[in-house]
């Protein structure tokens, strides 16, 4: 018997980037489980519920049907889940809709949709309420570890939870670890908890992110984190000898690379966090940042390149590990 199948939508993806652009699919909702992805040539074909802007070229093509059965409602539209909270994306059109069938699952209370990007000195974005319970407040459940929070007063994504885990399983139970951008804890909390051996140094400026770190700490029952509240270039002062310094802030860390140098040991690495064009993922970043590093009398190796996710049409979440030694020396 020949297998059941359908004409759907679908985008056009290299064979190198078909793993990264699933991920991605499945962040935002968009991936039919219910169909088999297929390949054609060095490129797949990876069938979707919406046209899926930036992740590749669009199209259509006769897919097989795969029985899967996708325990969550299908949601024609871009969210994303933090707990029992659901938050649309700011581009959907049919809110109602979405939101409709989103409260469908048991498990998802209620529904936000974004009113714009993340901006201001805190990192924050405005929520439109839409259906549900109102209620802002949720506990979200990664890699072990849970966090509470609160959608409206700080930013938070769950996006990134591969990324943290990555970095996490970088360090060892003896290093000491800076944590420049460390909002409700998520890449300290997880490191903290898995090597009671390190010293982790958690540091922001928005108050209730630091309140809500605090809580988390002890919600984790973790013991090896110290908190400084405040700008991170005056928090690092004083701490040297980093193994680690995690410098998630994609859209300004280069403002803060001197700082993350002066408390880097030789040999450290900084993980650095940016936005980049597709033109130029890497080379441009990697360049600009030598320059920093040259004015510090330090030079940097980096030591992976990594695509972490699609952020908008065309751009790129990256992050590159740089190992930092001084003066002329080579890293091996």
């Amino acid at each position: 018997m020949k297998p059941e199948t359908i004409e759907a939508l679908c985008i056009r993806v290299p064979r190198t980037a078909g793993e990264l652009t699933r991920k991605r699919l499945i962040e935002l909702h968009l991936l039919d489980n219910n169909l088999k992805i297929k390949s054609d040539g060095e490129y797949l074909l990876i069938p979707v519920l919406k046209p899926a802007e930036g992740l590749g070229d669009i199209g259509k093509e006769v897919f097989e049907i795969s029985g899967h059965v996708n325990p969550l409602p299908q949601v024609r539209g871009a969210y994303e889940l933090i707990g029992d909270i659901a938050i649309i994306d700011q581009h959907e059109e049919n809110v109602l809709e979405i939101a409709q069938v989103l409260l469908q699952h048991k498990n998802i209370k209620t529904i936000f949709q974004a009113a714009g990007a993340v901006s201001g000195e805190y990192r924050t974005r405005e929520l439109l309420f839409i259906t549900g319970e109102k209620k802002t407040g949720t506990i979200y459940k990664e890699n072990g570890c849970r966090y509470l929070l609160d959608v409206t007063q700080v930013y938070f994504t769950p996006r990134l939870s591969t990324e943290r885990m990555r970095i996490a399983d970088k360090v060892k139970d003896t290093d000491k670890v800076v944590d420049m951008f460390a909002g409700i804890g998520p890449f300290s909390i997880l490191i903290a908890r898995r090597f009671p051996g390190t010293k982790v140094i958690a540091i922001d400026k928005n108050p209730v992110a630091i309140k809500y770190l605090r809580e988390n700490i002890r919600l984790n029952k973790v013991k090896n984190i110290e908190i400084r509240e405040g700008d991170a270039r005056d928090e690092v002062k004083g701490i040297s000898g980093a193994d680690h310094v995690i410098m998630n802030l994609p859209h300004n860390g280069l403002e803060f690379l001197d700082s993350a140098f002066g408390v880097i040991k030789t040999g450290g690495i900084i993980h650095f966090y940016a936005i980049s064009h597709e033109d130029d993922l890497f080379e441009g970043l990697v360049k600009e940042i030598g320059t920093y590093a040259s004015k510090a009398c330090l030079q940097v190796f980096p030591v992976d390149r990594r695509i972490v996710r699609p952020y908008a049409p065309y751009q790129y979440n990256v992050c590159i590990d740089l190992q930092v030694s001084s003066g002329t020396e080579i890293n091996q």
